[in-house]
């Protein structure tokens, strides 16, 4: 079966018309790649990253058009595009999909990603491949964390050499799972993941699941902790050994004066995604809190910081 790739170019203006004239004649599964609309969208949503891939930013410079996919033998499908473009005054151009494995061929992104000394990060596809690290068993098509971001890299190396077993672990913006994860793979008798995506609770439980781990080893919430009291208060019922936050800058700073009401005695933190532009902020923010900054670790223009209540 041989696919085409048509594609519509138009302007930020007429991208949403488009779009619904081509719903209207029954075309689905459209691809809408507009520079201003995802401009909006990151001005929208500034508060959940403080980093873009650049490399994306410039495939969409100038960008405004549409992208949808069509048998070659579908010649009415065809006809009907055709007619679309000439009736609003578009061009529209085809070119071939090279023949491949659709729904296996996206697996070649996620091969097995080794961290640190001792983890290498597995898709659940190659869970029994023979290694002599300690396996995390992620599905990386469902949410951030797969082990290849150099933010999860450094809280993982820094989590090798602080975990000891038995630690209580909690892990705030869990996202995949992976930290906790981690934690309970490097000996520690428990950990609890906090995130504000209501999907992100199911998706870590279901990557638990995979590495052998339920409740109570792992637990899974969703919450904001800086405003949900009834949460913040259950958080709070305990100490934990080590307290896991890989998220932003700006997220860390909100939550840092409730950071060292977390930690025991001789708990550590490990916060990372902090650009080194942020690293200040966060750094003020910590210590404002009362917590003391006990090391930086960097990679590329990623810091990761560790920090422990005032012994």
């Amino acid at each position: 079966m041989t696919w085409l790739e048509y594609t519509i170019n138009t302007t930020s203006e007429r991208i949403d018309d488009l779009a619904a004239a081509l719903t209207a004649r029954g075309f689905s599964d459209l691809v809408i790649e507009d520079q201003a609309e995802f401009e909006a969208f990151l001005e929208e949503n500034r508060a959940c990253w403080d980093y873009i891939d650049e490399s994306l930013e410039k495939q969409l410079q100038g960008v405004s058009r549409i992208k949808l996919y069509l048998e070659d033998a579908d010649q009415d499908g065809r006809a009907r595009l055709e007619a679309l473009a000439s009736e609003m005054g578009l061009s529209l151009s085809a070119a071939p999909l090279a023949q491949t494995d659709w729904e296996e061929s996206w697996k070649d992104s996620y091969p097995p990603q080794e961290v640190g000394e001792t983890i290498v990060a597995l898709p659940y596809w190659l869970a029994d491949e023979q290694t002599a690290r300690k396996k995390v068993i992620l599905d990386p098509g469902l949410t951030f964390g797969t082990g290849a971001h150099p933010s999860t890299q450094l809280v993982i190396e820094q989590m090798e050499r602080l975990v000891r077993p038995g630690f209580r672990c909690l892990d705030l913006g869990s996202g995949s799972g992976i930290l906790s994860i981690t934690a309970l793979r490097l000996g520690a008798a428990a950990a609890l993941g906090v995130d504000i995506d209501p999907k992100a609770e199911d998706i870590a439980r279901e990557n638990a699941a995979y590495n052998g781990f339920s409740a109570p080893e792992f637990t899974a919430l969703t919450g904001n902790v800086t405003q949900d009291r009834a949460l913040m208060s259950r958080l709070a019922d305990q100490d934990y050994d080590l307290v896991l936050v890989n998220i932003v800058a700006d997220v860390i700073i909100g939550l840092a004066p409730v950071l060292p009401g977390f930690l025991g005695g001789a708990g550590a933190l490990i916060c990372s995604g902090i650009l080194d532009t942020r690293l200040d902020d966060v750094l003020s923010a910590l210590r404002d809190a009362g917590l003391t900054v006990t090391a930086v670790h960097s990679r590329e223009e990623w810091r990761c910081v560790t920090a422990c209540n005032p012994r």
